[in-house]
């Protein structure tokens, strides 16, 4: 590829690996707060490119109406997941944990195939796709508007978690729960608005995926569901600069792997990469190595 090509691909990723990027932080502030992969938390991206769905075709919505009904939504579902399924199994095993996330993520996939079919959709033109030229590549305008979604619902959560009295609870739960719970922390509803604002990015992912990739369907939230768990884990779970980065070089890479021609592999990449990092550096890119008692 000559250095134009390369630059495209560039964009390309960066667009993609910016949806990875807000999947992946929902995984990572979960497990930050409460040691758990949730890996229901691709069916609320599922669920929010649906909300979306319906908002623009059926309702009339624009875009950015339409993202914060999903982002809404999806908060609200993450709640009720987390206070019916997992809030009982705090103190249990961590594989019993895993295993109800799994039970949850296929009660959410069949029930939405249950109620309105397996059938795909395709989503709505809601935005003038134009292409602006830059350094020789071609960049649309709606590659722009999801990178600037995305980053921008990256700095409200950086905010959020290091200005604001619900983030400063959030890092004490994460650092010691039992001891936040002394200094009169509300444990709970933290761990609640952890899962809402996790599933609210997922909810925002959800939408501008279908915008992007204009088709949408009830297992459309397992491949990316599991990718953004890589990217978690590449930057370091638990960490959130850590699933930003993840999610943006995962993308890049893909988007690199399509375009030398090997598309095929471009899903099986994101797992080679996940074998590796779990062989040479586990804790990932921005972790620190610690041991753990069992």
């Amino acid at each position: 590829m000559n250095r134009m090509e390369w630059l495209q691909q560039l964009i390309n990723g960066i667009s993609l690996g910016s949806i990875y990027a807000l999947i992946a932080l929902g995984y990572t502030m979960v497990y930050g707060i409460i040691k758990l992969i949730n890996f229901a938390h691709g069916e609320v991206f599922m669920i929010g490119a649906f909300i979306g769905f319906y908002a623009i075709a059926g309702w009339g919505l624009s875009f950015f109406p339409a993202l914060l009904l999903s982002m809404a939504v999806c908060a609200v579902i993450g709640v009720v997941i987390e206070r019916i399924a997992y809030k009982r199994l705090r103190n249990a095993t961590r594989i019993a944990a895993l295993i109800t996330a799994i039970g949850v993520s296929l009660l959410i996939q069949n029930g939405v195939i249950y109620f309105r079919g397996a059938q795909p959709e395709v989503y709505p033109s809601v935005l003038q796709n134009k292409s602006f030229n830059f350094l020789g590549a071609q960049v649309s305008s709606q590659s722009i508007l999801i990178l600037l979604v995305a980053i921008v619902l990256m700095i409200i959560l950086q905010f959020i978690v290091h200005k604001t009295k619900i983030g400063k609870a959030m890092r004490a739960v994460s650092y010691d729960s039992d001891a936040a719970r002394l200094m009169g922390i509300n444990v709970d509803n933290t761990i609640s608005a952890t899962f809402a604002i996790g599933s609210s990015l997922a909810g925002a992912a959800g939408v501008v995926f279908g915008i992007y990739y204009t088709k949408i369907d009830p297992l459309m939230g397992v491949i990316p569901g599991l990718k953004a768990f890589v990217a978690a884990v590449l930057g370091g779970i638990g960490i959130i600069p850590g699933a930003m980065v993840g999610g943006l070089f995962l993308g890049v890479v893909e988007a690199i792997v399509s375009a030398l021609g090997f598309s095929l592999w471009r899903d099986a990449v994101a797992f080679v990469i996940l074998i590796l990092i779990l062989i040479f550096k586990p804790s990932g890119i921005f972790g620190k190595n610690s041991r753990e008692k069992v």
